[in-house]
């Protein structure tokens, strides 16, 4: 009796499985919160959502998505979203949108991932770990609400997987387009152009005339024009809009983002004293000379100096150490850097580097049996930070107390705290 032959896997059924139960839990959850909107006091739709779309609705009878308050985001987005003014039965359009963005984002991270037509490893990675690694965006809880709850993340998420796979597949130009269309979507992808531009100095030899200066001896044709390509794709999306809008495009889209002095829902560092910050009209600053000076224009001027040190180690010292011989795990470790120094944190901006963990773990040390440990507490200690800062959280904005200082700074603290020890391991176990 012959035995039963093994089917050949291809990339598309090795991402079948995950790829079909993301789209049903993603309709799942997208359901269940109509159900909640409906039923209960708490709704599940994100305010964001009802900020976009009524935005889309003034674009929609020809008006300046501005027009509506606290809209911060490129009128790309407004315009996306016009469907969802065409009656109650459109009005969740902008929510399936995402959802499609976030199931396309999956598939190309799996693209991302080693693959060959094996049937029980894909070149050193079993198709076990893949499922799993793939399950880390399409079957994460946490990805899936941010999605069905009406956050644009997924369609900027999908865009810099666009530009990341262009890049590896060696499509360059179109990759430069996609990166800077992503940094016109929201400001801060610009911190993967030092990485990708390093990433390019082995792809060419260096101009001649820099040959021996330091620096200018990374530049070649190659990352020259990915350069000038990005800078283009982004100034032409900002002269289209800002033609159209003026400068209140240039200031609630990029502007704002350095002044804002955002303190709910704000897991950072910086919480507290953004929290003090606007409870002022001014800081009346002693006018000292020298160090004191120095001292009182830093802490008064928080929202102001508080990305020298995020800029530093995201886009420039990471970039520098790890672009050319680990992208992936360079992508992620400087997206986690970037966010955990950035003076806003919210849970959608973890979405920001969860797209490029299940690269970071297809080759890390942390993913094999040896450093489980690690691995687990590093997860267990971050879950922990964060459970009991919404706590605090929770008591200030559902019970009335005032929980700023007895309890939300030093949570702040230990969750910087925290995921600075998270970095460091990430980059020990590449």
């Amino acid at each position: 009796m012959s035995g039963k032959s093994v089917p050949q896997t291809t990339l598309k059924s090795l991402v079948f499985n995950p790829v079909s139960l993301g789209i049903l839990l993603r309709f799942g959850f997208f359901f269940f919160g109509l159900y909640q909107d409906a039923h209960m006091p708490v709704k599940y739709t994100d305010i964001d959502y009802v900020v976009f779309s009524d935005a889309a609705e003034y674009v929609y009878e020809s008006a300046s998505p501005y027009k509506r308050e606290t809209y911060r985001y490129t009128p790309l987005l407004a315009w996306m979203l016009v469907p969802n003014s065409l009656g109650d039965l459109f009005y969740h359009y902008g929510k399936l949108l995402f959802m499609f963005c976030d199931i396309l984002t999956g598939i190309l991270i799996a693209r991302l991932l080693p693959t060959n037509t094996n049937t029980k490893t894909t070149l050193g990675l079993p198709i076990s770990k893949r499922t799993v690694l793939l399950s880390l965006w399409l079957l994460n809880p946490m990805v899936i609400t941010i999605s069905t709850r009406g956050s644009s993340e997924s369609v900027l998420t999908f865009i810099i997987m666009i530009a990341v796979n262009s890049l590896v597949c060696g499509q360059y130009t179109e990759s430069a387009i996609w990166l800077g269309l992503a940094t016109h979507f929201k400001i801060y992808p610009i911190i993967y152009l030092p990485t990708f531009l390093y990433y390019l100095t082995r792809k060419d030899k260096p101009f001649t005339i820099f040959k021996n200066i330091p620096v200018l001896n990374w530049l070649n044709g190659t990352n020259l024009i990915y350069l000038l390509v990005t800078l283009l794709s982004f100034a032409t999306s900002g002269v289209i809009m800002f033609n159209i809008y003026g400068y209140e495009f240039l200031y609630h889209s990029y502007l704002y983002h350095f002044i804002r002095l955002d303190h709910r829902h704000n897991f950072s560092v910086y919480n507290v004293a953004l929290y003090y910050k606007s409870a002022v009209d001014y800081l009346a600053i002693p006018k000292e000379s020298g160090i004191l000076g120095l001292f009182n224009y830093l802490t008064g001027n928080l929202e102001k100096v508080a990305f020298v040190p995020q800029i530093a180690l995201s886009a420039i010292i990471i970039p520098l150490s790890l672009a050319q011989t680990n992208l992936i795990p360079c992508l992620f470790i400087q997206t986690l850097t970037f966010v955990t120094f950035n003076k806003v944190i919210t849970s959608q901006y973890f979405i920001w580097f969860l797209i490029f963990l299940p690269g970071y773990l297809a080759t890390s040390k942390l993913a094999s049996g040896q450093y489980k440990v690690t691995g687990l507490t590093m997860l267990a200690l971050w879950i922990i930070s964060q459970a009991s800062w919404l706590f605090f959280a929770y008591r200030l904005e559902f019970v009335g107390e005032s929980t700023f200082d007895n309890g939300l700074f030093y949570l702040s603290i230990f969750f910087f705290l925290t995921n600075c020890w998270i970095i460091s391991q990430f980059i020990q176990y590449v």
